[in-house]
């Protein structure tokens, strides 16, 4: 009986669904339109229609796994619960003063990250705990219910608690959550020692507080979910991916939402380290262009980069400090306001800008014929002749040339350019903020882009990809197979994975070495029993250790990974060696002398989900490329429409070349390949293109 696994990735613009058939190896996918305003009914639509298509029987599905934006649009839009917060007695403008720095000295007009909970409904408690964790001032519970009585009387349906020190005694924060819930049952309430119990108070109530924000809709929508895919006769639990790259249980997702802000993207670095690795290129810019947003990750040696906090909701997009600091494990990467929706406007300086404002799904592009009237990037890429309108998103949407030329039109006659030269400036100028955007991202964590192959998925990378990769220096990208819904079959392939960290605050030469090792082990502890939950069996673990460090006297931590415990006196020497060697990797060298302290202790526990090792099917035998058309597409290096071989993906074998000018398309999306370009089917399955500098 044939097994399927199931991947749903909620865009902002679409919901991709891929099956995978553990028998045959193959996946199926189909792209359904989001439904912003009820996420489920398009992910339903789409599963119906992929496996009427396809006539497969939902019963047999062992697996499924998704990925949503919906927590992280609740943070941009500010559409989350009305939210209180109650904390320590003088601590109530924490979220206010923050670290008490502007991100721009110069700028007269800064826009400060804003708050999610307005100062009214953020009210204090006389409790006190200090650093060491001592109790000096007992909790007042009835303060604590007095205030939790003032907030719903406000209309607050979702409380955060973060007391002070409570990452280093945990004891207050338990009784008031405790006293609200037996008081108040129907109040949510988060608390700062089981969302991110670790010191600097911003960061702590500022990530405490968004969990909150979020964990009324993410209750909502995951038991929803569960009950529709169950409706349709789903027997496989419901898996949800985490920012981290790895996948949890509903309750565990249900309990700290916030560890799904960066679900999708995450599946998308996934997805790239899978194919840049079957390329042969371990060594990759995971570049995810959709419909709202691009996403671009660093892939090393086959692996994504981790990081243990991030700022959502950005005023300024490129600026660090404009964001709302969270505390989660996360694949690192970033995320600009670039995709196929984007809309063009040109602005008071007669400057043709693009973004980060986006059409979306509803009313979307004007091409879709759903309403919109602005003109966004896949009208232009329409213009330009890249898309075919009769085969856009697999068919499943009808998308109109007249339309999108009539919106461009104005455009263009206020710029005093023809159509297709404007559109070709929309096109050039999302490239170049996206490109803009990587060189930084690559340059602050010490590499050239140049060192990478660049990986594109997503409905838009194989469509600017070979453009970006030029801007960037790049000369070789990965075209995988499938590459418009890569980030649904990216889902596939997550283990089950689960962080864990907790402060400790010591020097080396002060340590208590038993306390160290008990941390360490009570953390793998709480992350097994996770895992064991989530999957069947007795799985086999793997667990990492990590510390963030610093020498005594500094402001910020390295975080170092360690060879596993257990540890004693004895360790001391080797913990040292490796925080000198990331300290020297990070700055470049490491001073004469100083004592080490570790701040925080961490754990990773991952397993494997599936016994089964995903496989992605090659191409068929070798043989010669034959278009399966031609028409008039726009070239760059030309500045003017020329004719194009249109080739179709599916019948490239292994080992066919593709000169470009020429466009390759599939189901899910549309490669370009510029003058001066060729592109090679590998065994992989995978298109690798060479570009010339």
């Amino acid at each position: 009986m044939a097994r399927y696994s199931l991947g749903i990735d909620i865009g902002g613009t679409f919901t991709d669904i891929v099956v995978y058939d553990h028998g045959a190896g193959q996946s199926l996918s189909h792209k359904e339109l989001t439904t912003p305003a009820a996420p489920s009914a398009g992910v339903l639509t789409g599963i119906r229609r992929l496996f009427g298509e396809h006539q497969l029987a939902y019963q047999d599905v062992v697996r499924v796994v998704h990925a949503t934006t919906l927590f992280t649009n609740a943070l941009i839009e500010r559409k989350g619960a009305p939210t209180g917060l109650i904390t320590t007695e003088g601590f109530r403008d924490t979220l206010e003063m923050s670290r008490e720095h502007k991100y721009d000295l110069y700028d007269l007009f800064i826009e400060l990250p804003r708050s999610l909970v307005r100062r009214s409904l953020r009210l204090e408690v006389r409790e006190r705990v200090n650093a060491l964790g001592e109790i000096e001032t007992p909790i007042d519970i009835a303060g604590v219910l007095a205030a939790a009585d003032q907030l719903k009387k406000a209309g607050v349906t979702s409380v955060a608690i973060a007391f002070l020190h409570a990452y280093a005694n945990a004891t207050h924060e338990r009784a008031a959550r405790d006293a609200i819930r037996a008081k108040h049952p129907d109040l949510f309430v988060s608390i700062s020692s089981e969302v991110s119990p670790q010191i600097r108070e911003y960061e702590r109530t500022s990530t405490t507080v968004a969990n909150a924000y979020i964990k009324p809709l993410a209750d909502s929508y995951l038991d929803l979910m569960s009950r529709e895919i169950a409706g349709l006769g789903i027997p496989a639990p419901l898996f949800m991916m985490l920012s981290n790259g790895g996948l949890t249980h509903v309750d565990e997702a249900k309990r700290s939402p916030i560890q799904l802000l960066e679900s999708g993207p995450a599946a998308g670095a996934l997805a790239g380290s899978y194919f840049g690795t079957r390329a042969g290129t371990p060594d990759v810019l995971a570049f995810d262009m959709g419909g709202t947003t691009a996403k671009l990750a660093m892939v090393l040696k086959g692996q994504p980069l981790i990081a243990y906090s991030f700022e959502a909701s950005r005023e300024k997009r490129f600026a660090e400090g404009s964001g709302l600091p969270i505390n989660i494990s996360t694949i690192e990467l970033i995320e600009i306001g670039a995709g196929g929706g984007s809309i063009a406007a040109i602005d008071s300086l007669a400057l043709l800008k693009v973004g980060p404002h986006s059409a979306g799904a509803a009313p979307g592009p004007a091409c879709y014929g759903r309403g919109g009237t602005q003109p966004t990037v896949t009208d232009a890429n329409l213009v330009l002749g890249y898309l075919d309108a009769a085969t856009f998103a697999g068919g499943t949407i009808t998308i109109d040339h007249a339309s999108a030329v009539a919106t461009i039109a104005p455009l263009a006659k206020q710029a005093g350019l023809s159509i297709p030269e404007l559109a070709w400036g929309i096109h050039s100028v999302v490239n170049e903020n996206m490109a803009a955007a990587a060189r930084v991202h690559i340059a602050e964590r010490g590499h050239h882009a140049g060192e990478f192959a660049l990986l594109v998925t997503g409905g838009g990378g194989p469509l600017h990809g070979c453009e970006v990769a030029r801007r960037l220096g790049i000369s070789k990208l990965v075209c995988p197979p499938s590459a418009g819904v890569a980030s649904a079959l990216g889902l596939l392939m997550a283990p089950a994975r689960i962080d864990r960290v907790a402060t400790v605050a010591k020097r080396l030469s002060a340590m208590d070495w038993a306390s160290l090792e008990a941390a360490y082990v009570a953390l793998e502890r709480d992350a097994q029993a996770v895992i064991a939950a989530t999957l069947t069996g007795d799985p086999a673990v793997k667990v990492e250790r990590a510390a963030d460090m610093r020498f005594v006297g500094q402001g910020f931590e390295v975080v170092t990974g360690l060879a596993a415990g257990p540890y004693t006196v004895a360790s001391a020497s080797a913990i040292r060696t490796a925080f000198e060697a990331e300290y020297r990797k990070v700055f470049g060298l490491v001073p004469p002398a100083g004592e080490v302290e570790i701040i925080n202790v961490r754990v990773a526990v991952t397993a494997a989900a599936s016994s089964d090792e995903l496989k992605v099917p090659a191409g068929s035998a070798a043989r010669r490329a034959e278009p399966k058309a031609r028409r008039q597409a726009w070239s760059g290096a030309d500045n003017a429409f020329v004719e194009m071989p249109v080739y179709d993906r599916y019948a490239l074998g292994v080992g066919a070349r593709v000169e470009g000018p020429a466009i390759v398309e599939e189901a899910s999306s549309t490669l370009i390949l510029p003058r001066e370009s060729v592109a090679t089917v590998q065994a992989a399955g995978s298109l690798v293109v060479e570009l010339t500098a």
